[in-house]
């Protein structure tokens, strides 16, 4: 799998990168150690977590996910080769750790993710969504800290918007702090709206990795889902949102790419976000190696410009 650079930050990683979520939620250890195999036979080298994988799930604090990667890498002994992002949280919901991005909860969370993760340094530490309570100056001299530490190579957004990134980026350049070397939005093929625009712009301007997450749209754009069927499984209620008209149009489209293309649907939906402007390594889920599998390709193929643009075409509502 080729690399590519992470923004300004001189860290090379991987074109896709594996997200952490479903470990120790949809996966058990065994089936997570298998996928993180597979990624990296296949020459993966780019693992995001966050410390509140998995809090949702029933007497789960947080942190299991990162636990999880830790006990891999010291497992396989293959720190050196893999690149390491996880998040503090921002809003929403606490952490393991708490919340807010206040100089306090950012280094007590720090130090819980690299004992957790078992690590010295994180590769690429990230704000999961912002938080307005707390001056954006504080939060990067948190960060500074922490870099001058050697315990956090680089920092990232997650879930910003166009108004919030800019606030970053600009407090940091003017005041000579760490900026943001990427972000991590929510975008795939039939949720394009939250970063397609001012917020891609921004990224292009400024050059910033984009590691868009979600880029199967919680496993719809896999093509599983037949018109008319009831969704079931954990993810089943977030997938009805996309069973529309322009949602199955897209899905049409992606069958008839990748069977003309000889691969999955899935893999013709990571391929798309490849194409599009700034995208730097869209973050994959997998239960298993099979799982994993699907998606693989996507990162050996490039789609050719009228491919793309129908797959656009049918993504759009009304279109």
């Amino acid at each position: 799998m080729d690399t590519v650079a992470l923004g300004s930050s001189g860290i090379e990683v991987s074109r896709l990168c594996l997200g952490t979520m479903q470990f120790g939620w949809t996966a058990g250890e065994a089936a997570s150690f298998a996928t993180l195999d597979a990624f990296a036979e296949a020459g993966g080298t780019f693992l995001d977590s966050a410390d509140i994988y998995s809090r949702w799930v029933r007497g789960h604090g947080g942190g299991e996910a990162e636990r999880m990667v830790g006990r891999w890498l010291a497992a396989r002994g293959n720190r050196h080769r893999m690149v390491i992002a996880t998040k503090v949280r921002g809003r929403m919901w606490p952490g393991p750790a708490g919340e807010g991005l206040g100089r306090d909860h950012i280094i007590k969370a720090c130090e819980a993710s690299l004992e957790r993760l078992g690590v010295e340094t994180i590769d690429l530490y990230q704000c999961h969504w912002a938080d307005d309570s707390v001056p954006v100056e504080e939060t990067l001299r948190a960060f500074e800290d922490l870099i001058r530490a050697g315990k956090v190579r680089a920092i990232g957004a997650s879930n910003h918007d166009v108004d919030e990134l800019r606030e970053a980026l600009n407090e940091g350049e003017t005041l000579g702090l760490p900026v943001f070397v990427s972000l991590q939005p929510h975008y795939n093929l039939v949720h394009r709206g939250e970063f397609e625009g001012e917020v891609q712009d921004l990224c292009l301007e400024r050059g910033l990795a984009v590691v868009p997450y979600s880029p199967l749209a919680k496993g719809f754009l896999t093509g599983k889902y037949e018109q008319g069927a009831k969704p079931e499984g954990p993810r089943a209620n977030g997938v009805r949102e996309y069973m529309t008209s322009s949602g199955w149009a897209t899905i049409a489209c992606l069958r008839e790419i990748a069977g003309a293309r000889g691969t999955t649907p899935a893999a013709v939906a990571v391929a798309w976000l490849l194409a599009q402007r700034g995208v730097t390594a869209p973050i994959v889920g997998a239960n298993s190696p099979a799982q994993l599998a699907e998606v693989l390709p996507a990162a050996e193929f490039a789609l050719t410009a009228g491919e793309v643009a129908a797959l656009a075409e049918a993504s759009t509502p009304g279109a």
